[in-house]
């Protein structure tokens, strides 16, 4: 990978707005075109909402993102209870596409939104929850041809880690 990102936040809601601000300012830089940023941050807000709500007795949840030349790859994840893996197969699998929530529902639309913006979305199980988001990069992404050629947009290969 050419960059690797990583960084621990407080299961707390404010921290879904920092995980926008911090993934965003990272894939913009990385030359991901405005449409695939947008993607990303609204699938990695819900997953983050959902790793606060779901992330058992732990204080932090994880967030790491990977970029290459062909791929953009963000896991978000926790130690709190998986989704069922039965029940998410065969909601999402079907010809049709599942039925959405009613209209005044406040949950159960984040995995459809998550499926619907991103060219894969994988649910790993216990004991620590991981939903990994996946996007081709494309011709529209700007910074495509200088990962091909191993250099990241403003240097070196970039590594972060951060604990909040």
């Amino acid at each position: 990978m050419d960059a690797v990102f990583s960084i621990s936040l407080p299961r707390r809601a404010y921290t879904v707005a920092v995980v926008r601000d911090i993934l965003g300012t990272l894939l913009s830089r990385a030359g991901l075109c405005r449409g695939c940023v947008d993607d990303f941050l609204l699938a990695a807000s819900e997953a983050s909402a959902n790793a606060i709500e779901h992330g058992g007795s732990t204080a932090v949840y994880r967030i790491d993102a990977e970029i290459d030349p062909d791929w953009c790859e963000v896991r978000i994840s926790h130690t709190g209870r998986a989704p069922d893996s039965e029940a998410l197969a065969e909601r999402f699998s079907s010809e049709r596409p599942p039925p959405l929530p009613e209209l005044d529902s406040e949950s159960g639309r984040g995995i459809l939104l998550m499926r619907r913006l991103m060219d894969e979305v994988y649910f790993e199980g216990e004991p620590r929850v991981t939903v990994l988001l996946r996007k081709r990069r494309t011709g529209c992404d700007e910074g495509t041809d200088d990962l091909r050629s191993g250099a990241f947009p403003g240097g070196a290969d970039a590594r972060l880690s951060v604990r909040v």
